[in-house]
């Protein structure tokens, strides 16, 4: 383990942790097979060619069923006509991929957009307020907000601090607060004040709210494809060009053999060989990557984030909240000598009764679990003062009537407490506090004063940061997958070092200021690694516009937001990782079905090829090993296998391929495994079945 704090040195030994074992988080998500009938009129209308060249595989199956159409009026035959209508029905299930998909996206944007309407402003002008439509408000504007009112658009709080009703954003039912002069600021028109009254500066124009940028990305209305999408394309595309010139010069070759094909024969291999199974599903596989983050409701502001997240190699977490829970509990009380256990919990919580910070409660619970001490009030003690906890004295206490006093607090304040008394603690108190603070904890000294006595020290609170359960086993299977984990912290590097080992990440950056996140990120990215980064602040802005992805906190800064490329509405740090599966998943699946559509050509050269020639070279018909009833039978099997897998294989494509944490090895050995030799096996067995049914048919059987 090694510390990045302030730059003093760079090198990092990683945690060795065994693999975890434990399943995968990222859920398969829900296909309703009502979405295909009710998607039907959004594939049809997608038939315009203006349309369909975007995917070019796609274009050149139909434009080949446009010319086998025509071609089947000028020389009838069941046979032309039983193709022309399959390959009709490939473009449509193509099409049909993609609108299934955007309906999922529709259906929430409806959810969203019914939380978006007109609600009268209170701006403030010249020192008064007027009362305009939401609409017309603009950047800078300050609009008043009271409780009961609809906050009209999206902005900072510069005054004042309210409970906000965010439920119809983010789906949580708890209010939340918002305040000025914090990282808590952003406020989100649509969400309802609950309490108090707040003044809101306006940061957004009207139409470019959170709420339409996220209705315009759930619609798929701003998605564009991103750079691997685009690659992809282009390698399809080369391979259809490819296959394209092998049809074509394979007339010239079939008139010298004495067989020559028809034009319908000769499409009908075209779109048999050319990857049409991936081409139909590409878009729908980055549609529902994208959709499954906003089911996580996270808002992406690109595809190009989401592919990123799945190429992550190093993650920056912040340790509070993200990977401790964030406020400090008591986990153990350690008496001097002496001094029973019981006893120090007893005088530390008559300590804590004054303390209301969640770190003085958790006191009172400690000594309540651990030796049975009923929760005691102010109120039960007659004639008692009590001494409030501030940030100035940094303790606190209660002075009972019969002059006994009892203090607990930092170790430094209570220990001059303690001399101020005439007490003088003993080294084994120093240990004690210093063994605290080496395990990372934060301790806290409690002592007393009896009537006319001297003061002593009872004993010390360890107070941890406690690390969130489950975090080592997340960050194990991180590692399984190549990614390094950096806490980012601005604890000493005592503390930092002490928690990074126990959650068990890879590195730590102790005592970390804006400028050494930012740092810490380049140097990553100067090593060709992508860098995802959660933050919430102002302070955290440009760090987040550094990292390749940067998830900003809903309940940030406008900076941050801003300055992010993927918004949490829940707020949750650790939903990092979770974007990064989800990432991965998306990567994985495009993969495994680009695997299966190349693979589950094979068969088809088995079921074509011999039909087309077998007559001239009967050595070829060893080729048919599928047994295919006719010529004819076996290259329309193939074209009805060709559309029939690709419908059903939507549900996947929707759902994504299930992803587990695994090295990139072991990933490429599953998929092709599963996708490779299964995009072999299931064509034969598919086309063998088709060819069985339409053996039947008069005039194709």
């Amino acid at each position: 383990m090694s510390n990045l704090s302030n730059e003093r040195t760079h090198t990092v030994t990683t945690v060795q942790a065994p693999p975890a074992a434990a399943a995968p988080r990222v859920g398969a998500g829900l296909f309703d097979p009502k979405q295909l009938v009710a998607s039907l009129p959004d594939a049809v209308r997608k038939l315009d060619p203006r349309r369909m060249i975007t995917s070019p595989v796609m274009f050149v199956v139909e434009v080949g069923a446009v010319l086998t159409t025509v071609l089947a009026f000028v020389d009838p035959s069941a046979f032309a006509w039983w193709i022309t209508a399959w390959l009709w029905i490939t473009v449509l299930f193509a099409n049909l991929a993609e609108a299934v998909a955007e309906g999922r996206g529709r259906a929430q944007a409806a959810t969203l957009r019914a939380t978006k309407k007109e609600t009268p402003a209170r701006r403030l002008a010249g020192g008064s307020e007027e009362t305009v439509s939401s609409s017309d408000l603009r950047p800078g504007d300050l609009v008043v907000v009271e409780a009961g009112e609809v906050i009209p658009g999206d902005g900072d709080v510069v005054e004042g601090v309210a409970s906000v009703d965010e439920s119809a954003i983010t789906g949580e039912s708890a209010p939340v607060i918002r305040e000025s002069g914090g990282d808590r600021s952003a406020v989100t028109g649509g969400t309802k004040v609950l309490s108090d009254r707040i003044v809101v500066r306006i940061t957004a124009k009207p139409g470019e709210s959170f709420v339409d940028r996220m209705i315009a990305m759930v619609e798929g209305a701003a998605r564009q494809k991103t750079p691997n999408e685009i690659a992809l394309n282009i390698l399809l595309a080369s391979l259809t060009i490819v296959f394209l010139l092998a049809v074509v010069t394979l007339q010239p070759f079939a008139g010298y053999s004495g067989e020559l094909q028809t034009v319908v024969v000769l499409v009908a291999l075209l779109v048999c060989l050319i990857p049409t199974t991936i081409g139909a599903l590409l878009s729908a596989i980055g549609i529902a990557g994208m959709d499954r983050l906003v089911q996580r409701n996270v808002l992406a502001m690109s595809g190009r984030a989401v592919e990123a997240a799945g190429d992550v190699n190093v993650l920056l977490l912040d340790k509070t909240g993200t990977i401790t829970f964030g406020n400090r509990q008591a986990v153990e009380f350690l008496p001097v000598s002496g001094v029973t256990a019981a006893e120090l919990a007893d005088a530390a919580q008559l300590a804590s009764l004054a303390d209301e910070t969640p770190e003085g409660r958790s006191v009172v619970v400690l000594a309540k679990q651990e030796y049975g001490l009923r929760e005691r009030h102010t109120g039960e003690l007659p004639g008692a003062t009590f001494v409030e906890f501030t940030a100035q004295t940094r303790m606190s206490g209660v002075d009972l009537a019969d002059g006994h006093r009892v203090r607990k607090g930092a170790a430094g304040a209570v220990l001059a407490w303690v001399r101020e008394h005439g007490g003088r603690p003993d080294l084994a108190v120093d240990e004690a506090v210093d063994a605290v603070a080496a395990s990372g904890g934060t301790p806290l000294v409690v002592a007393e004063t009896t009537a006319g006595g001297a003061a002593r020290v009872l004993g010390v609170i360890n107070l941890a940061d406690v690390v969130k359960h489950g975090m080592r086993e997340r960050f194990d299977e991180l590692r399984a997958m190549g990614i390094r984990t950096v806490m980012v912290t601005g604890d000493n590097p005592v503390t930092a070092r002490a928690i990074a080992e126990q959650a068990g990440v890879d590195d730590f950056l102790a005592e970390a200021k804006p400028e050494d996140k930012m740092a810490l990120i380049k140097r990553e990215q100067a090593g060709g690694r992508l860098v995802a980064m959660t933050g919430d602040g102002t302070n955290d802005a440009p760090a987040l516009a550094q990292a390749d992805v940067g998830v900003a906190m809903n309940t940030g800064t406008s900076a941050a937001k801003e300055a992010g490329n993927m918004v949490d509405l829940d707020s949750d740090p650790t939903k990092l990782i979770e974007i990064v599966e989800i990432g991965k998943q998306l990567l994985i699946t495009r993969g495994a079905l680009t695997t299966f559509s190349i693979a589950n050509d094979v068969a088809k050269y088995f079921a074509i090829i011999p039909a087309m020639f077998a007559v001239v070279y009967p050595q070829l018909d060893t080729l048919n090993i599928m047994r295919l009833s006719t010529p004819q039978s076996a290259i329309l099997s193939a074209v009805i296998f060709n559309a029939l897998i690709i419908v059903a294989l939507i549900p996947l494509a929707l759902r994504g391929v299930r992803y587990k944490p695994v090295s990139a090895g072991a990933m490429l050995q599953r998929n092709a495994l599963i996708y490779g030799l299964g995009g072999i096996v299931v064509p034969f067995i598919g086309i063998k079945l088709v060819d069985l049914i339409i053996s039947t048919i008069p005039g194709i059987g």
